[in-house]
């Protein structure tokens, strides 16, 4: 078989991102139950995806029912949770993707382990700040309601802690913002970074 030289050598991350037209990058995205985590990484990548910057959303829900759905939410299952999670945002990063991760993550030194692995130049954490009592107010699983009635253990928020972030580069105040308004803050943090512009929030909503 005819082989071109260099074509036996794998392809790196920097082939990926040259390809792509842009650099690969983890946004990190962490708050209580109801604070808009998943709706802010959605909105933001939806704004990449307009710009042809390749974009892909792990949302803790969806992960939650395969890839980790043997586990549960003691504090020992949310670290592994978080762990693998970690792992697969390491591997997308590597395929020169902006991988937006939606989980509420609620130790401090569980996420400082990702940003030790892969260096701060790329990992953004975003901290979706809202008060608990905003965030039961948006819940329309009615899974506050359930933890306060003892139904569901282990609820963080309520019978388990969140640790709220320390060092994190964006904290977004999604209860004073529209979520036009908090996806531009994110863009306009990653147009600094040279990723997109900072022009495509779309309109309020």
């Amino acid at each position: 078989m005819d082989q071109a030289p260099g074509d036996d050598k794998p392809l790196t991350r920097p082939d990926r991102e040259r390809l792509s037209g842009h650099r690969g990058i983890i946004l990190w995205y962490t708050g209580l139950s109801g604070s808009g985590k998943s709706a802010l990484a959605n909105a933001v990548a939806a704004a990449l995806h307009r710009q042809a910057v390749r974009t892909f959303v792990l949302d803790g829900d969806v992960v939650r029912k395969g890839l980790n759905s043997d586990l549960g939410f003691s504090p020992e299952d949310r670290i592994e949770n978080i762990r693998r999670v970690q792992e697969v945002a390491r591997l997308f990063l590597e395929a020169g993707f902006v991988v937006s991760v939606a989980l509420i993550s609620p130790y401090r030194e569980a996420r400082r382990r990702l940003r030790s692995l892969v260096g701060e130049g790329d990992y953004v954490e975003i901290y979706c700040r809202a008060p608990l009592e905003v965030c039961e107010r948006r819940d329309v699983k009615g899974l506050y309601r359930a933890a306060r009635g003892g139904k569901v253990s282990d609820f963080t928020g309520v019978s388990a802690p969140y640790e709220e972030p320390l060092d994190a580069e964006l904290v977004v105040d999604t209860h004073k913002l529209s979520l036009s308004q908090a996806a531009g803050v994110v863009l306009k943090h990653l147009a600094k970074l040279g990723i997109g512009r900072a022009d495509s929030a779309g309109g309020e909503r």
